[in-house]
């Protein structure tokens, strides 16, 4: 385990040939305030597809929980010692107990069909998935994480961020961060066919650049509420431990 300490530290990641351009103020204070920020490798394939997959279409609050309940009631206490108050740090289950989980619990956990269908066909191709780290080729990682039932675009930059360190895996599709992306560099909410047109100079840190902003909390301004939790699925009722 501790050979792969250095990737989940970012040592594989280079900044070497990502420039802030002048005219992109809010990135290039950004890259100034924070200098030694590396995009980390997992290895972890399957399990960040898993994670992802509880993601979609929904608010982080809600995938978030949803995880937790999930590792509760299937995951294991991970190794090393406990803590005094007993909030014990869990693994996640193995590919194959994914696969058992009844579709009751994913229910309880707010999780429907279509997105609990995505983590047990990718536990089924869990092999397959950690085979991706052998590549090389972006877009053909890419690919393959695409030809899972259900895998998109997000989902598959989601995950090539996550366990294969990409730093170009910039989060297209998802609800805000092209529009964050394009009203921090050019002060103009873009779609993300626009957003790309305006990042593609930064090809090869297109997440770089989605993860500095980021850091940096500039972003397209918020008007309205926050988008309220559900309360009529069985997982808005339960109580989590």
């Amino acid at each position: 385990a501790l050979d792969g300490l250095p990737e989940l530290l970012g040592e594989a990641d280079s900044w070497e040939g990502f420039e802030p351009l002048p005219a992109h103020r809010a990135l290039v204070d950004a890259a100034r305030r924070f200098p030694h920020v590396r995009v980390p490798r997992t290895r972890a394939v399957f399990e960040a597809m898993a994670a992802a997959g509880i993601e979609q279409v929904v608010t982080g609050k809600e995938a978030f929980r949803a995880w937790r309940l999930i590792l509760r009631e299937y995951g294991v206490p991970a190794p090393g010692p406990q803590p005094p108050d007993g909030r014990t740090m869990m693994v996640p289950p193995a590919p194959e107990e994914w696969r058992l989980i009844p579709s009751w619990q994913w229910l309880r956990a707010g999780v429907e069909g279509r997105r609990s269908r995505v983590v047990i066909a990718a536990a089924t191709r869990a092999k397959a998935l950690e085979r991706t780290l052998e590549l090389t080729d972006s877009a053909e990682i890419e690919r393959r994480l695409r030809s899972l039932p259900g895998v998109g675009v997000w989902t598959a930059a989601e995950v090539r961020q996550r366990a294969h360190g990409d730093a170009d895996a910039f989060s297209f599709a998802d609800y805000h961060v092209s529009r964050n992306v394009s009203y921090a560099l050019i002060g103009e909410e873009l779609d993300d066919e626009g957003c790309a047109e305006l990042i593609e100079p930064y090809r090869g840190h297109r997440f770089r650049v989605q993860r500095l902003l980021e850091l940096a909390g500039v972003g397209h301004p918020r008007y309205g509420p926050r988008k309220a939790l559900p309360t009529h699925t069985p997982g808005a009722t339960h109580r989590l431990r």
